[in-house]
């Protein structure tokens, strides 16, 4: 059997991003259509709506625009997300860049002014802490 990926739902083609949108990937997307990977948006798992307020990470909370803070749902929906890939035996993950939630590598500043600084989303960072590897659908893109 196959190993499967976890990847976010918004790479797949689900209007599920922030403001109603989605950022389809066509590696993503073909490897859900065949069976593997599994689609997940960890804001909506964490209980938040879509379309939502844009939200960043500010040290260690995240915070709407205008001001709200988001961090348990962040939280509840990165730990929903880490228990679905062990569930069906995820061994990575493809997640969306630059995410509060996905972001590997790179993510917004907190002060919701476009740059980025150094740092991994809150379910990106979980699933790395657990021995799940993450890469952005950046990642074979040259």
């Amino acid at each position: 059997m196959e190993n499967l990926i976890i990847v976010s739902a918004c790479l797949a083609g689900k209007k599920c991003r922030w403001d109603g949108t989605m950022r389809p990937c066509g590696k993503v997307i073909r490897l859900v259509r065949e069976g593997k990977a599994i689609a997940v948006c960890p804001e909506e798992l964490g209980g938040l709506p879509t379309p939502r307020e844009p939200a960043e990470q500010q040290g260690d909370r995240v915070v709407t625009k205008s001001g709200k803070d988001v961090t348990a749902e962040f939280g509840r929906g990165a730990r929903e997300t880490l228990r679905i890939a062990k569930e069906n035996g995820c061994t990575e993950a493809i997640l969306k860049s630059r995410s509060p939630s996905c972001g590997s590598g790179k993510v917004y500043s907190g002060d919701f002014d476009g740059k980025l600084v150094d740092g991994d989303g809150v379910t990106a960072k979980l699933l790395q802490e657990r021995g799940i590897p993450v890469s952005t659908e950046e990642a074979d893109e040259s």
